[in-house]
């Protein structure tokens, strides 16, 4: 579960309408009464249809909503629907329609790597990073695990992962390594590799786990080959330019995860938003 606060909810709503709704106001909509029903063009993996659920009842409509966040629906099926003053029906419902087809997108394109990766190693997780567009990182993270992927790294706070950039300013990085350990014995260390023989000297200094970073899938597998007979517990996880189209290929060498960006960036997934007018309230 993620939690969005309510000032979040109407942090939202008010970037579209912070001095109301203009056209609506002229046309007499307060008058009218109507609904809204929600469903994809497209099948696909539902993400953000319990925030938009609150968004549409934080603008005082009754809402019905049939489906969860994670489930896959087919086109044309009905999963949620607000009724209610038909101003407030379009104060909220492209703010809604927007949340929901941005989030099913990542889900929809996490829920494909996942099948790609699993299909030839069941043991292999998708993981995503934190490279989501900035201001979106709850939202992304739902749509992640709603596509059955897993969060990565939420941000820089919880994990260690040694990237050649810290390495910059480290003359003996042994040395350091040996001290990190010593400061924080309860955490995995991560360290990003660019190679085989790189990645081999990272196991023989402690690393827990290795991050290949735009390794090729026959590089990968070597290295999974070579430092796992000499390090039992190691973790290998494939990192950069993983997608759909190559995560069986990666998934195959035997690494534990794969670290991907992919699932953030593409279309978003069609959400029809189909409004109706109830009788004898049209002003």
């Amino acid at each position: 579960m993620y939690f969005f606060p309510d000032a979040e909810i109407e942090a939202i709503l008010s970037e579209d309408i912070p001095y109301g709704d203009l056209t609506s106001r002229l046309l007499g909509l307060e008058k009218a009464e109507g609904a809204v029903e929600c469903f994809f063009r497209e099948e696909g993996v539902l993400a953000g249809a319990e925030l938009a659920e609150r968004l549409f009842r934080k603008a005082g409509l009754t809402v019905t909503r049939t489906a969860q966040d994670g489930d896959v629906l087919s086109a044309k099926t009905v999963f949620l629907r607000a009724e209610g003053r038909a101003d407030r029906i379009h104060a909220v419902y492209k703010v809604a329609q927007n949340v929901m087809e941005y989030a099913s997108g990542i889900a929809t394109r996490t829920r494909a790597m996942v099948e790609a990766a699993q299909s030839v190693n069941p043991d292999c997780r998708v993981v995503t990073t934190r490279k989501h567009f900035p201001g979106t990182k709850r939202l992304s993270l739902l749509a992640v695990e709603a596509g059955g992927g897993l969060v990565h790294r939420t941000g820089l706070s919880e994990s260690i992962l040694i990237f050649d950039q810290h390495r910059v300013f480290s003359s003996d990085f042994a040395e350091r390594l040996k001290t990190l350990r010593r400061l924080d014995p309860e955490r995995k260390v991560a360290v990003e590799v660019a190679d085989v023989e790189e990645g081999v000297r990272a196991a023989d200094l402690g690393a827990d786990i290795l991050q290949c970073d735009k390794m090729s899938p026959e590089d990968v597998g070597s290295l999974v080959a070579r430092a796992k007979a000499s390090h039992s517990g190691l973790i290998v996880s494939a990192a950069g330019g993983v997608n759909a189209g190559n995560a069986a290929d990666y998934a195959r060498t035997g690494a534990d995860f794969l670290v991907t960006s992919w699932p953030y960036f593409g279309r978003p997934h069609d959400v029809k938003m189909r409004m109706s007018a109830s009788p004898d309230t049209q002003p």
